[in-house]
């Protein structure tokens, strides 16, 4: 006689203030040739890539939820991602809305042999926690705590009110 398993209760998810550190995500990958342009560098697409798998991470870890990429607000390219080296990929939630959070991240690359260390990326994307229904879901708030948080914690509030703008100004999609 065959046994019916039940699925789990899913935890309640608290809607409590959770801290940035608690939003910490850090992923690290080697620079390889398959993954190069003609000039020997880390492809731009794959340093995108490793950001947005790490800023889901952090929207994940803070809101306990599924997310997905609602927008990439900014995305500099400072210096080339030479292969061989080591890219570490640093981010978290700089402040979280009704159901979406900007995540800002910081691309540092290594150079494994002389130990030489660069910034060589930074990205602000926009998630949103999605429900077990794929609905858009409530996230916590952000508490920053230090100054440099509180100065990224303002100042998404400030990329926000541009991007609202923004789309209010294009008027609706066609």
């Amino acid at each position: 006689m065959a046994e019916t398993i039940t699925p789990p209760t899913p935890e309640p998810r608290s809607l409590e203030p959770r801290t940035v550190r608690e939003s910490l995500s850090e992923i690290s990958e080697l620079a390889l040739p398959n993954d190069a342009n003609p000039l020997g560098n880390l492809i731009g697409g794959k340093v995108m890539h490793l950001v947005d798998i790490a800023a889901a991470i952090a929207a994940s870890r803070h809101s306990r939820h599924p997310c997905v990429t609602a927008s990439v607000d900014h995305m500099t390219f400072l210096h080339p991602v030479h292969i061989g080296e080591l890219v570490v990929v640093k981010a978290s939630v700089n402040r979280a809305f009704t159901t979406s959070m900007e995540v800002g991240v910081k691309v540092i690359v290594e150079n494994l042999r002389t130990g030489t260390v660069r910034h060589t990326s930074s990205a602000y994307l926009t998630f949103v926690a999605l429900d077990a229904e794929g609905k858009h879901t409530r996230v916590p708030p952000v508490v920053p705590e230090t100054e440099a948080e509180k100065r990224r914690y303002e100042a998404a509030g400030e990329r926000r009110r541009y991007r609202l703008a923004a789309r209010a100004q294009a008027g609706p999609a066609s």
